[in-house]
């Protein structure tokens, strides 16, 4: 099964795709997990993706297609993917539904935790506060949130055509929301 977690910064989208990885095997292809990755080997790429996440943006189509593109055959030895913070775009749900049709899959269900902003303004400064994240940053987040909001809005309707999105509610606590979630799963699996 390969899933897609959809949700604003600190929606909660990486505490529940840890839980699912450890409960059903999936790997978590977590593209911020990929790029901080990328950072801390201080390569060229790296260091260019420091700069862009510093200020606040996103990342080209081009690099995280790449690094999620390279990841894809862990995930299909494990039994499906959860993507995390990927895709942001309509153009790379494009991209993943073209690249996992030519594996012979696709995209089984898009989880969609919903999440009052104010609410994530005060998990960002927790979150920040506990683990020092740079792109935690409060003064960035405002930044992340915006462009979540201004290029992440068209996939609703574009997952919702495609009649798998499930809305649910991100702001229980994490026992609950990993309830729903795995209610939602059941039904997917039926």
């Amino acid at each position: 099964m390969n899933l897609i977690l959809f949700g604003p910064p600190a929606a909660g989208k990486g505490t529940q795709a840890k839980r699912l990885v450890d409960e059903h095997g999936m790997v978590q292809l977590s593209t911020g997990d990929m790029l901080r990755a990328a950072i801390a080997s201080g390569s060229e790429l790296g260091q260019k993706v420091k700069g862009v996440l510093d200020r606040g943006e996103l990342v080209t189509d081009e690099i995280v297609i790449a690094l999620i593109e390279d990841r894809l055959p862990e995930a299909e030895a494990a039994g499906g993917a959860i993507f995390d913070g990927f895709p942001r775009t309509v153009a790379q749900a494009e991209a993943l539904d073209a690249m996992l049709a030519g594996r012979g899959a696709k995209v089984d269900v898009v989880l969609r935790l919903k999440v009052d902003e104010t609410a994530l303004t005060g998990r960002i400064a927790k979150r920040f506060a506990e683990q020092g994240r740079p792109d935690d940053n409060p003064e960035v987040f405002g930044t992340r949130l915006k462009a979540y909001n201004d290029q992440t809005a068209p996939l609703l309707p574009y997952y919702k055509g495609q009649g798998k999105l499930v809305e649910l509610d991100g702001m229980g606590s994490v026992e609950a929301v990993a309830a729903d979630i795995d209610a939602a799963l059941g039904q997917v699996v039926k």
